[in-house]
């Protein structure tokens, strides 16, 4: 299990890929691949340590990513949380990947404790809806030029709602 350093206070972030790679270059395909992202509107959970934030620099205009809520981290497990033969998380499969119930997996994953994508029998991604009432902008702009790609900061976890 990957653990956090106790002198690292990380945060932990949900990243989101919004756009297709047809015209993506290999480099950027291999990173959303390294990063679980194998289709649009697959959701992770990582930290936000230097090396995933390089990997997210690469594809920002294909992923959009932003700082978690514990509440949005524990939708996302309870709601779309899958096990390998896509069956549900629950409370018993809880148990037996060492936790005593789920508030304490939501608590160790939003603490950076644990990954998720390093959890056994679990898959390490989540499959979303399209958002509710479709994006506000257009995937191809950042979110700062009014789009949808790159880093929205809290703002990911209204999409996030939308796209549960």
């Amino acid at each position: 299990m990957s653990k956090a350093k106790s002198g690292n206070n990380y945060k932990c972030l949900i990243a989101v890929r919004v756009r297709g790679v047809i015209a993506a270059s290999r480099d950027v395909r291999a990173t959303l691949k390294m990063l679980n992202m194998n289709k649009n509107y697959h959701a992770v959970l990582i930290d936000d340590r230097p090396s995933y934030l390089g990997m997210l620099k690469e594809v920002q205009n294909y992923v959009t990513w932003g700082e978690a809520t514990k509440e949005t981290v524990r939708m996302l497990i309870e709601k779309r949380g899958r096990l390998l033969g896509d069956k549900r998380i629950t409370e018993e499969s809880v148990k037996k990947l060492g936790f005593n119930s789920l508030k304490e997996l939501v608590e160790a994953i939003y603490n950076c404790s644990i990954s998720y994508n390093k959890l056994q029998g679990v898959k390490p991604f989540f499959r979303l809806h399209p958002p509710s009432k479709g994006f506000k902008g257009k995937v191809k702009k950042s979110y700062r030029a009014g789009g949808e790609a790159g880093y929205r900061g809290k703002a990911i976890n209204d999409l996030i709602k939308r796209m549960v």
